[in-house]
């Protein structure tokens, strides 16, 4: 399936109006290389994208948790990165849900300030989407983010609020993609329980730090979920490999 195919895969889309829209220049920041099309950095990206819509295509998967053994393996940035390049070739929505309570990465990678966040649903505290999500002005990126929360995450994962926001969240989005940036695995069990309401997961590998113990008990713990792939992140390619991500053989591509 080609990246202009991204599309087809919804033929119904939630109500974009209803979000609330913020600028560009909100959501741009120097490091989030997803949001510029013509970024050679975004190259690696737009691969992803594509491999994992064909693969949610022909899984009839939506709903897609992304996480990683350890802390500090990249996997938020990677999440945001990740949404913005679909949006970028998307009509349709792409909901970006930031389910890393304790971190909360997310509104601080885009310059959000969260008045009512996913925290507050969790607790009881909101009831809609609209008073959540923040759309991208001009795009179809819906980003819910949340404040963080210090103690007790598992409590709000494993209540009777998490089970509505799944709910709430496969309504309004239709066909379209969820990802939602989850806990390392390690770090609580909170990505064990929000795995087992979603239709599968990605698993983000850090070049040189994770291990492949960490990563196979890392699995092993998150079975029977539906492990959809892994992504090796920051691998900068060997000497010999003059087709890397960054390669300046890609130059020309993204030229002017």
């Amino acid at each position: 399936m080609a990246d202009a195919d991204l599309s087809s895969l919804s033929d119904t889309s939630g109500p974009l109006e209803k979000y609330p829209p913020v600028p560009l220049e909100s959501f741009r920041l120097a490091a989030n290389v997803g949001f510029e099309g013509r970024d050679i950095r975004s190259r690696p990206f737009k691969l992803l994208r594509t491999q994992l819509t064909k693969l949610l295509a022909w899984r009839q998967a939506r709903l897609i948790g992304i996480t990683s053994a350890a802390p500090a393996a990249g996997k938020s940035f990677l999440s945001l990165n990740l949404a913005a390049s679909l949006a970028q070739v998307s009509e349709h929505p792409v909901y970006l849900v930031d389910l890393d309570l304790r971190r909360a990465s997310l509104a601080e990678q885009l310059g959000l300030t969260v008045e009512t966040g996913i925290d507050a649903f969790l607790r009881g505290e909101a009831s809609r989407l609209e008073d959540l999500g923040r759309r991208l002005e001009g795009s179809p990126l819906i980003v819910f983010p949340t404040n963080r929360v210090n103690s007790g995450s598992e409590e709000h994962v494993a209540g009777p609020h998490f089970a509505r926001l799944i709910q709430l969240l496969r309504e309004d989005a239709g066909d379209s993609i969820v990802l939602f940036d989850l806990p390392p695995v390690f770090a609580s069990d909170d990505a064990m329980i929000c795995i087992e309401a979603l239709d599968g997961y990605v698993m983000i590998v850090d070049s040189g730090k994770t291990s492949r113990r960490q990563l196979t008990e890392a699995i092993e713990m998150l079975r029977p979920s539906p492990f959809l792939g892994s992504v090796l992140n920051r691998y900068k390619g060997g000497l010999l490999d003059s087709y890397g991500y960054y390669s300046h053989a890609y130059d020309r591509y993204y030229a002017g």
